[in-house]
């Protein structure tokens, strides 16, 4: 899998293959290749969600704000 940029190409959009993938592949000019499109996803959105805690949120920040030092 690679990843790559999209660019503007008269009205459309192209992308480039890098020419190590090139050499690897053995790809020539005309050839038809099978691109699986997807954009790229924002790594916060993956994780947002994704962690399990076994206390609610509201009350560990409860405790938290318990224990702070008046002096912090």
């Amino acid at each position: 899998m690679i990843i790559s940029k999209t660019r503007k190409w008269g009205s459309s959009l192209g992308v480039i293959i890098p020419k190590q993938v090139v050499k690897e592949l053995k790809l020539r000019e005309d050839q038809d290749v099978f691109i699986d499109v997807k954009p790229k996803d924002n790594p916060l959105k993956e994780l947002f969600g994704s962690v399990k805690l076994s206390k609610p949120t509201e009350q560990i920040l409860k405790e938290i704000r318990g224990k702070e030092s008046k002096y912090i």
